[in-house]
C-alpha cells in the first residue's frame, strides 16, 4: 500500500534523496505486504454473516485516457476478463519482464485455452509516459495491450484504490527512477479483483492460474 494517505498537487512532493529510501524501503514494503494480506478482494467483502474485521477493499472508480488521448473509466472495461498491471516504461527489469509474462500469457490463453482476457498496462509514472509514448512501448510487446495514462492525481488515487505502492526517487540532474510494488491483478467482467499475481510468475504459470480462475466462474 502506498504510505503517502494524501494526494499530491505535484510529483516534486514525491521527491526524495536516495539515501533517505534506503532506511524507508523496508519499512514501506513490509507495510505494503501485511496491507495486501489484510486487503478484500473487491465484491467479496459483502457477507452480512462474517463480522471479523476486514482490511482495505482493492478496486475502484478511475478515469485515464488510452494512448489514443480517449477517455477511459472502470466502465469501459465491464463485460471483460481484464489482466490489469501497474508499471512504468523505464523499468529497467521487472517492468519489462512483466509486460513481456503479460503478452505470453495473452497468447498461451487464446492459442491453447481459447480464452480472450484484455490485458491493460497502467503507468504510475505519468510526467514520461504520455499517450504516444506508452503506445510506442506497448508495441514492442504486443499491439493488443491496452495502455492508460493520465494526470499525476488520478494515476494516484487509481494506485491508492488497487493498493499500488510507488515513490519517485530522485537522482542527479532532472532524473529520476521509480520504486513500485509491480502489482497485477486480475479482474472480472465486473472489473471486481478476482486474483492477485506476484512477480514470481512465469506466462506458463500465469496462464494456467488465470484458467482455474474462469473456471470457478458459472457460465
Amino acid at each position: 500500500m502506498s504510505t503517502e494517505t494524501q494526494a499530491p498537487r505535484s510529483w516534486n512532493i514525491y521527491i526524495i534523496p536516495a539515501a533517505a529510501v534506503l532506511g524507508l524501503a523496508g519499512l514501506a514494503t513490509f507495510v505494503h505486504y501485511n496491507d495486501e494480506r489484510r486487503a478484500i478482494l473487491k465484491g467479496q467483502g459483502n457477507s452480512d454473516n462474517d463480522t471479523t474485521a476486514k482490511g482495505p477493499i482493492i478496486g475502484g472508480p478511475f478515469t485515464l485516457v488510452d494512448t489514443e488521448n480517449k477517455t477511459v473509466t472502470e466502465k469501459n472495461l465491464l463485460g471483460n476478463w481484464v489482466l490489469l498491471y501497474f508499471g512504468y516504461t523505464s523499468s529497467p527489469d521487472v517492468g519489462p519482464d512483466q509486460v513481456q509474462m503479460m503478452a505470453k500469457a495473452i497468447k498461451i490463453l487464446e492459442s491453447k485455452h481459447n480464452v480472450k482476457v484484455l490485458p491493460v498496462f497502467v503507468t504510475i509514472d505519468p510526467q514520461r509516459d504520455t499517450p504516444s509514448h506508452l503506445r510506442a512501448y506497448l508495441q514492442e510487446f504486443d499491439s493488443r495491450i491496452t495502455g492508460l495514462t493520465g494526470p499525476a492525481n488520478a494515476i494516484r488515487q487509481m494506485a491508492q484504490e488497487y493498493r499500488v505502492y510507488f515513490r519517485k526517487i530522485e537522482e542527479e540532474g532532472n532524473d529520476y527512477l521509480v520504486e513500485s510494488s509491480h502489482n497485477m491483478y486480475l479482474m472480472n467482467p465486473n472489473m471486481e479483483v478476482a486474483r492477485c499475481f506476484g512477480v514470481e510468475y512465469n506466462a506458463e504459470d500465469l496462464s494456467e492460474a488465470i484458467v482455474k480462475e474462469l473456471q470457478k466462474t458459472p457460465s
